[in-house]
């Protein structure tokens, strides 16, 4: 079961977490989402998708700096992005 409360109606009955799986704690003035109460028993499944997100954003701000880092060191000197593009596509192929 799930519910969208308020700060205050939490604060107010602390005991009302343990009807839901999950709740959406929203703002009542501006209406806006600020957070999301997540049941023990759903705790880990929860846990473990937002670690997976994290480390695909992670791989991949990693992997769009990594494709610097050959110009850098200098690996590529004087050659042509077409050269650098091939020589690319000929690692991702091996």
């Amino acid at each position: 079961m799930t519910a969208r409360l308020g700060v205050r109606e939490i604060t107010r009955n602390f005991n009302i977490l343990e009807s839901y799986d999950y709740i959406e704690i929203e703002d009542k003035k501006t209406h806006s989402l600020k957070g999301l109460f997540v049941s023990a028993e759903l705790l880990d499944e929860v846990k473990n998708f937002i670690d997976k997100k994290i480390k695909a954003k992670k791989k991949k701000e990693i992997d769009e700096m990594m494709q610097f880092v050959g110009m850098v060191k200098g690996d590529f000197k004087e050659l042509k992005a077409q050269d650098i593009k091939a020589m690319k596509k000929e690692k991702q192929g091996e």
